[in-house]
């Protein structure tokens, strides 16, 4: 017992030491990261192991240990039997005497702290693990961290030795996922907050109201939900609320308004700005359909439904939305033209004030949120006079929305650059910092950003397929979030992000399974090895560019596609990619008599070469698959042109192998093939263009 006490006030010191450096200079930053995601404050390695014995130790110290801690260790171990096969490893609460892991904490954390919350410190020993930290949030953090230090070496499973002392960069790491558009049944949420606690990310988003649906039960005013279509009912809220809680994790819940509220007026008319009566949309276009700010039946009714609703989430903030309402609806309303002027909502031109009258009634949601004890977030839309200084602004437009909120004194969170459906690569998330080292902010004021949030609407992702479209991505944003600014290694980060791929796996998340039994589908009795192929080195098109490629999406078209079974990012495309920049950067710094004469030269030219060769070959056993009259013939374009690329890539190799240059008549030749394949096809591009044209005009 004394052991462990020493090994407490180490653990402890090491946390003071941690809160306060930061550790955030580069001579301090973590090299050696192993498996690790997010890469700790510090981490000092040993030669040595934890070997696991057959059995599972835990020591509790802490206030309610185990009422707070006990359910997730229980998981913890169980987890662990799994992934070592071991049925017998069974977890033991001990009191005392010895123990494999020893668990110390000061208090309970508060999951809204914007302090010293998730502070840890762990270390490993040949003779035990022992984890400590001021709050038990920062336990569960160190419990992420200890799932990705499990080694299996000469069939023995083990934890590497090694001290870290860790805190996060930003206090609130969040992940929007959008059940408005799709809804999703609450076993996804739950998976997916089981993926947010292993990379540490600790808010939840949950995008509860749209044009096409209200996804929550309300019992004041019950047509919200029973016209809206699927909802979860108050008690599945509470459920996924404490599900969320015992991972650490805050559920901040998002109602939409004034805007992207067409499923409130097709419930309760009267919220309508016009004469009009509307059912729900089946469409994804942005409809710009509003509530009326004029009457008090308006805020009557809000008052109602949140009076309701901040009872339910118990979250000390609350989201009200505010994004993309252009006022037309308000401008094209003689009342509320009239009620604008006689309230000075006009300009002097006569037009309407939109931002002036938007502003006017987030106040006045304000004033109600403020009555039921919440703090407000919006989007960068609602920034303007009347605000309080604690009302957090989103911004998703650009950094001046979350320049303009630190100036003004708000705290202010980043979402613009970590917008997953947009199907941009995790290196583009991985390098958007909140606060880069331009950022035009005094110190104060960038204290002020809190953080970020990854978000992930839900047009082009249903409950089937969403768990590929957030993961693995969003761990990327998720280092971002937590780890010291200068940590910026991609190829690292790639090479980590595999690694949590598959611990994802270990979780239940479908990120990998959910596309594959796709393409089985898809393949129908044929072997979907070629399919396979092809969809590993193509994309969905980027931004919202899925909205304009000559196919027509509704809320019930089904998402069933090879679009669909395609990653948002293409790992083929992107190890293709990272070997043709190999090759460009091997042929700048050879001599040409000495060019591919060493092993690693040649072993870089003999993956590009099979690499091509793959893909040259996979168009001839798949055409006769994609053109059978299944929906697959319309991806028959994007196969012929992988094939033809890859034949010209290959020569291209056998010319820079043998030191010759290309014909200006082939070079012309390529350029025009490289141009014809960039056409998408299905709603999906080949990914591999970039790294296709960076080859062909070397």
């Amino acid at each position: 017992m004394l052991v462990h006490t020493c090994l407490s006030r180490f653990f402890f010191a090491l946390l003071m030491l941690v809160a306060s450096s930061q550790l955030s200079s580069a001579q301090a930053l973590v090299t050696d990261t192993r498996g690790l995601l997010p890469v700790p404050s510090m981490a000092q390695w040993g030669s040595s192991r934890f070997a696991l014995k057959g059995q599972w130790r835990v020591q509790l110290q802490g206030p309610k240990a185990d009422s707070v801690l006990r359910p997730t260790l229980t998981q913890f171990g169980t987890w662990l039997g799994q992934q070592t096969a071991d049925k017998r490893l069974v977890t033991t609460f001990v009191g005392s005497g010895a123990a494999d892991l020893t668990i110390t904490y000061g208090r309970l954390g508060k999951l809204a702290g914007l302090g010293d919350e998730e502070m840890y410190s762990l270390r490993v020993t040949p003779m035990g693990i022992a984890l400590a930290a001021n709050t038990h949030l920062g336990i569960l953090r160190g419990l992420a961290t200890l799932r990705q230090l499990l080694l299996l070496e000469k069939k023995a499973y083990a934890f590497a030795e090694v001290d870290i002392a860790d805190s996060p960069r930003f206090a609130w790491r969040g992940l929007l996922i959008d059940v408005a558009r799709h809804f999703m049944p609450v076993s996804v949420i739950k998976r997916n907050l089981d993926a947010m606690a292993a990379v540490k990310l600790n808010v939840l988003h949950w995008h509860l109201s749209d044009d096409q649906g209200f996804r929550v039960e309300s019992k004041v005013l019950p047509r919200l939900h029973q016209v809206g279509g699927q909802f979860y009912t108050q008690a599945q809220v509470r459920d996924v609320i404490d599900y969320a809680a015992a991972r650490g994790i805050r559920v901040l819940p998002e109602f939409d308004m004034p805007g992207h509220t067409t499923s409130w007026l097709a419930a309760y008319p009267q919220l309508a700005s016009n004469d009009s009566t509307y059912g729900i949309p089946q469409t994804w276009r942005t409809l710009n359909i509003a509530l009326d700010p004029t009457r008090e039946t308006t805020y009557q009714l809000i008052d109602t439904l949140l009076g309701e609703m901040t009872a339910l989430f118990p979250d000390p903030y609350f989201h009200i939305g505010g994004d993309e309402n252009d006022g037309r609806q308000w401008r094209r309303s003689p009342r509320i033209m009239a009620w604008s002027k006689e309230n000075g909502f006009l300009k002097p031109n006569g037009q309407l004030d939109k931002h002036g009258l938007q502003t006017h009634f987030n106040r006045r949601v304000l004033q109600l949120l403020v009555k039921y004890q919440k703090k407000m977030v919006g989007w960068d839309e609602i920034l303007g006079p009347g605000l309080p200084e604690d009302a957090v602004i989103q911004s998703w437009r650009g950094r001046k929305g979350l320049y303009d909120a630190a100036k003004q004194g708000h705290p202010s969170l980043l979402s613009n650059g970590y917008y997953l459906d947009l199907n941009y690569s995790a290196a583009s998330h991985y390098l958007n910092d909140p606060v880069p080292a331009d950022a035009p902010l005094t110190d104060r004021q960038k204290a002020l950003v809190l953080g970020g949030e990854a978000t992930m609407w839900a047009e082009f992702a249903d409950s089937v397929i969403i768990d590929s479209r957030i993961w693995p991505r969003a761990a990327a944003v998720a280092e971002r979030l937590w780890s010291a600014a200068a940590v910026r290694d991609v190829p690292d980060m790639y090479r980590r992000l595999a690694v949590v791929a598959t611990e994802l796996e270990t979780l239940g998340l479908q990120h990998r399974r959910a596309p594959e039994q796709l393409l089985t589908q898809l393949a129908g009795a044929r072997d979907a090895t070629a399919l396979r192929t092809l969809a590993g080195v193509v994309e969905p098109v980027k931004e919202y560019k899925r909205h304009f490629q000559g196919f027509t999406y509704t809320p019930q078209t089904p998402l069933n596609r090879l679009v669909d079974a395609a990653p948002a990012e293409s790992e083929a495309a992107r190890q293709f990619g990272v070997a043709v920049e190999g090759l460009t950067q091997y042929l700048q710094l050879a001599p040409a008599a000495e060019r591919f004469k060493g092993a690693s030269s040649r072993a870089l030219l003999t993956f590009l070469n099979a690499q091509l060769r793959t893909w040259e070959t996979n168009d001839q056993r798949l055409q006769p698959l994609l053109l059978q009259g299944s929906s697959l013939w319309e991806y028959a374009g994007l196969s012929t042109h992988l094939r033809l690329l890859s034949a010209l890539g290959l020569e291209r190799l056998l010319l820079l192998e043998k030191g010759q240059t290309p014909a200006p008549a082939w070079q012309a030749a390529a350029l025009k093939q490289l141009d014809a394949a960039k056409a998408p096809a299905g709603q999906a591009e080949l990914a591999v263009i970039p790294a296709m044209r960076k080859l062909l005009t070397l």
